[in-house]
């Protein structure tokens, strides 16, 4: 570290004093100093006493800012006069007494520093006109950025909550139907079982209907797959033979039977089982049994959605992991959608080309399920109800590529310039706050140091994400 002093003519060469009067300037000089700082060292760090006010002479410095425990990097620059430090030394009422971010000098920088109580001096008594309209602009902004960034939360929230409570009832509501439909069945088991073995039955017959019973249940579990043909072909016989053998409403248990597994071989090992005086009642028990499985069954796949959905959340939300680890991004595109689901119209064709030999990278998992969303809702927007979603992941050079693509108009090349930009949409008043491109491409670049590009023509509108392999 130096102290050297800076001439009025070194001064003006700085953009932020080329317009100050020789007079200014010289008042700057007198009390700003040259400092130096080797690479990799701190210029200050965030929430110390604010006490300088730093302009950047030649070097390159990169700013940082703490989110949740992690050291984000917010911007790297090499421009000669950005400024940094105890910005808002001016204001009046001491919000920012702080540093409310941190400066790494990434290569050896120099800097002309300025004591914060003399940059406040300066800037209150040469731009009183200039101060009041700032700490108005200040004082808006950071209203406005907090009404917004909670907005942006709650709509986040909102979208997860809304599709996972819809896509959770499909499965809950079949759990309860079947729940509702096993208590009659094996009520009705019970009732057939206590015709049975009223002594009609000897040990013998009693012993092979509980053999068929086992049998019953097995087949009900490997069910083979088959046609509608031949399951209405399979119904046919079994009811045909239920007819022949004087059982009553065969039409009614025919389709529970086939849907088990259940023939006509198999029937007539029930007949042989228990004689003609208990057949009816014999069929009718197993058929309860059949479907008792069945039931079962269904409820097992619906905890099984059930569950396969929570863990999904989970996944989407990261509520249980660590902010930063390698992940497979394959896992987060999976996540999203499932959350998604609910929002894809009918319309909507979803594609997924994954290139499964992509290896795992270090990232933060949450704020990616952020893009995704982001990426996959203006796709559903730009469609307007129907069209292909496609996501595709490759690689491209040394980075992982994640592309969202949709089948929509296209986006204006008079506004593409503007899409990143903070509170700019296209959406229809209400519907867009203007920040899910700007937030995207701010975790994607400034947190993960990769890349968010477009390519967009009519029908083909593509955004490409791209991630480092290796941390940076």
């Amino acid at each position: 570290m130096t102290n050297d002093s800076l001439s009025i003519v070194e001064l003006r060469t700085l953009f932020l004093f080329e317009s100050l009067t020789d007079e200014q300037l010289g008042w700057l000089a007198e009390r700003g100093r040259v400092e130096t700082r080797a690479a990799g060292s701190a210029v200050y760090t965030e929430g110390e006493l604010a006490t300088c006010f730093f302009v950047l002479l030649d070097g390159q410095v990169a700013m940082t800012r703490r989110v949740q425990g992690d050291e984000v990097e917010v911007n790297r620059t090499g421009q000669r006069g950005v400024y940094a430090g105890a910005t808002q030394a001016y204001m009046a009422d001491g919000a920012s007494r702080t540093y409310a971010n941190s400066l790494l000098a990434v290569t050896d920088s120099r800097f002309f520093v300025l004591p914060a109580e003399d940059f406040a001096g300066a800037v209150r008594s040469w731009f009183p006109m200039a101060m009041h309209l700032l700490e108005g602009l200040f004082i808006g902004m950071r209203a406005n950025q907090t009404a917004v960034g909670e907005r942006q939360r709650l709509q986040a929230l909102g979208a997860l909550t809304a599709g996972l409570t819809h896509e959770l009832n499909n499965p809950a509501a079949a759990a309860v139907r079947a729940t509702s439909a096993l208590r009659d069945r094996v009520a009705g088991m019970r009732h057939k079982l206590a015709m049975i073995a009223d002594g009609r039955l000897d040990g013998q017959q009693l012993h092979r209907l509980v053999e068929l019973q086992e049998q019953a249940v097995k087949r009900a579990a490997s069910a083979p797959e088959r046609t509608p043909l031949q399951v209405s072909d399979a119904e046919d016989a079994v009811a045909d033979w239920l007819d022949e053998h004087d059982i009553a409403g065969g039409w009614d248990l025919a389709p529970t039977l086939v849907a088990g597994g259940v023939d006509v071989e198999w029937l007539d090992g029930i007949a042989d089982a228990v004689g003609a005086a208990d057949q009816e009642a014999g069929i009718r028990w197993l058929t309860y049994t059949v479907d008792t499985e069945l039931l079962m069954g269904e409820i097992d796949d619906a905890v099984g959605r059930i569950s396969s959905l929570v863990g999904a959340a989970k996944q989407y939300s990261q509520l249980d992991r660590a902010p930063y680890q390698t992940v497979d991004v394959h896992d987060l595109l999976k996540a999203t959608l499932t959350i998604l689901k609910a929002k894809i119209p009918a319309g909507v064709r979803v594609v997924k080309e994954f290139d499964r030999e992509l290896p795992a990278v270090p990232a933060y998992p949450a704020e990616l399920n952020q893009v995704w969303t982001n990426l996959i809702d203006n796709a559903l927007s730009a469609m307007g109800g129907a069209g292909t979603l496609t996501i595709r992941t490759g690689r491209s050079g040394d980075c992982l590529l994640v592309e969202v693509g949709d089948t929509g108009p296209g986006i204006d090349p008079a506004i593409r310039p503007r899409i990143f930009e903070p509170f700019f949409t296209t959406k229809p008043v209400g519907e867009g706050t203007g920040l899910g491109l700007d937030i995207s491409y701010r975790i994607v670049v400034n947190k993960h140091h990769g890349d968010l590009r477009v390519e967009s023509a009519p029908g083909d509108t593509r955004f490409q994400v791209l991630l480092p392999l290796t941390p940076s």
